[in-house]
């Protein structure tokens, strides 16, 4: 915790508490009593955690998280600093993009023409499940997303909002969202 200190050759002691400022004032033998003092403005930075579970009803499917990412970043109280987010499923990702259903259409054929879910059997992967086109479009779509926080807003670009992409659902999976600053 900052705190003010008064510093004697190889002493010091604790006169007071701040918030976030620190000062250290030094005796300076060759002027008897007069005091060197530095400020420095010190941060203690602030952690937050939570998961965000999902249970998509389909093999395939891409939610807007945004306003989730938004109520944790509230919840946090932090005003300037980072947010992550990441899949904790390896078939399921986390990226940016624009909140557009063409767009969304447009991942999926790509996604389908370069890693198709059928036939099973084009997959060594796939034995006991059946899955392998998942891992791969994970990692095409990505594991996680960074975004700065400003004044307490996620510091986004024009129509950029932050999505969960299911490739393997119908089962619980879960996001984590990390924000750490002040």
């Amino acid at each position: 915790m900052p705190c003010f200190h008064l510093s004697f050759s190889d002493h010091s002691c604790e006169i007071g508490r701040t918030s976030n400022i620190m000062v250290y004032y030094e005796f300076v033998p060759e002027y008897e009593c007069f005091f060197n003092f530095e400020v420095f403005k010190t941060y203690v930075m602030k952690s937050y955690r939570k998961e965000l579970w999902f249970e998509t009803p389909t093999r395939r499917a891409f939610v807007n998280i945004t306003r989730q990412v938004e109520q944790c970043l509230a919840e946090s109280g932090i005003k300037e600093g980072m947010v992550l987010v990441n899949a904790m499923h390896i078939t399921a990702s986390v990226f940016i993009n624009d909140d557009e259903t063409g767009l969304h259409h447009d991942f999926e054929v790509w996604l389908e023409k370069l890693a198709p879910e059928k036939p099973y059997s084009q997959y060594r992967h796939n034995g006991f499940e059946d899955n392998a086109d998942a891992h791969i479009k994970r990692t095409l779509m990505g594991r996680e997303v960074v975004v700065a926080v400003s004044e307490g807003k996620l510091d986004f670009g024009p129509w950029e909002q932050i999505f969960y992409g299911e490739f393997d659902g119908k089962r619980r999976k879960r996001a984590l969202v990390k924000i750490i600053g002040d």
